[in-house]
């Protein structure tokens, strides 16, 4: 892997080690149930403190993981024996995932080599049984012996750039070796980070300078003006204007959608597949705070986050609605919204450079057609809600 942050664990104390390897084995169990993973990171990494070179270490640890994801449960199975991995406990099984991650890609000494199974072995014991424990005693040899040489042409492309089987044959399938390898190639490249400016609280010029000040590169969209592109590694948490809701985190292409459907002050909104909550904002700031946003997702876990947006946000027209959309015609009523979005469940397969986890679970087609015949009820349900005249995206 090279030296620099990737090596720099040999500049800390024991005590770091041990506090990283807490944070990361935490941060890798939240992110199973927390998406974006950005979040469950976020939340395991304040809650043990972490910061400074530390920090920066663990992080590129953490997204290392989730880019390995499935090559990693394809060597937990072979040394372990169990066909499918999330039969195993859950922090065996993460604890398996950054062992192989830190054994084999970090230059580690003897001593931390031992400290990092120590302290992995005292938190299985501690979050499971002590089976669970044992068992992991036990295949460390094994994780230590694993090979990653590539066996074919398609391993190789599964190793290099960290997608299944599945993908791989399916992108040659489509566009060919040569430009199935160009594409993987650009997926694996670290994308900027995209701001959305709240123009009810901030500018984008103001926003701009303040990234400026803090030495970080950032450039302007030129299709939607109120999205910044930050590059490096900024901590959102320590960012006033994020905390203060001057800014939210969202792609070109979310910030246009709200653009697009033109909501105006006073009128009733539908989001009909509303959570994490990103684009509601966005409705909501258009909207002046005025009208009616109803907020739609059947997803308890994802509308926390929504509602936590909203707050920061600082908008009272949205009223978040915990169900499946499907039945929002019944629930909130037949030819009542000026305006409807509709960002429907997909299998995400647009967002792998930012959610690298998500390359390993896009599965094959039964699972599209599924999502296809979940959107198109979902649109029914759009066409429903919206009264006549009205305009739904």
């Amino acid at each position: 892997m090279g030296y620099g942050v990737f090596n720099c664990l040999y500049q800390f104390r024991f005590m770091s080690l041990r506090k990283a390897v807490k944070a990361l084995l935490e941060a890798l169990i939240l992110s199973e149930r927390i998406k974006p993973s950005q979040d469950a990171k976020r939340r395991a990494f304040k809650k043990y403190s972490l910061d400074g070179g530390i920090e920066r270490f663990a992080t590129a640890v953490f997204y290392s993981v989730l880019r390995k994801l499935g090559i990693y449960d394809e060597k937990i199975r072979e040394i372990t024996g169990v066909k499918n991995v999330y039969l195993l406990d859950e922090t065996l099984r993460n604890a398996l995932r950054l062992s192989i991650e830190l054994l084999k890609f970090r230059s580690l000494s003897n001593k931390q080599k031992k400290l990092v199974r120590s302290i992995l072995a005292g938190e299985i014991r501690t979050r499971s049984h002590p089976y669970a424990s044992m068992f992991f005693w036990e295949v460390w040899d094994d994780i230590k012996n694993i090979d990653f040489t590539p066996k074919n042409r398609e391993e190789e492309l599964v190793y290099r750039y960290y997608v299944s089987r599945f993908y791989v044959r399916k992108l040659v399938e489509l566009i060919g070796w040569e430009e199935a390898e160009a594409y993987l190639k650009k997926i694996n490249e670290v994308p900027p980070i995209s701001l959305r400016v709240n123009t009810l609280r901030a500018t984008p010029e103001e926003i701009r300078k303040e990234i400026v000040r803090l030495e970080f590169e950032v450039e302007q969209s030129t299709r939607v003006p109120v999205v910044l592109r930050v590059r490096g590694s900024l901590d959102l948490d320590r960012f006033k204007p994020f905390r203060e809701g001057k800014v939210f985190v969202q792609e070109e292409a979310g910030a246009v959608a709200s653009l697009v459907l033109d909501p105006r002050p006073g009128e009733v909104v539908v989001d009909l597949a509303a959570a994490p909550g990103g684009k509601t904002v966005h409705l909501a700031e258009l909207m002046e705070g005025k009208g009616k946003i109803y907020a739609v997702d059947i997803d308890e876990k994802r509308m926390e986050r929504l509602k936590e947006l909203v707050k920061r946000a600082g908008f009272r027209n949205v009223e978040p609605v915990v169900m499946d959309g499907r039945e929002a015609p019944e629930e909130i009523g037949e030819g009542v919204a000026d305006r409807v979005l509709l960002d429907a469940p997909c299998t995400s397969s647009g967002t792998v450079q930012r959610n690298p986890e998500l390359r390993w679970r896009i599965r094959e087609e039964s699972d599209i057609l599924e999502f296809v015949e979940l959107q198109r009820e979902l649109m029914e349900a759009g066409w429903r809600l919206l009264k006549p005249g009205g305009r739904m995206l």
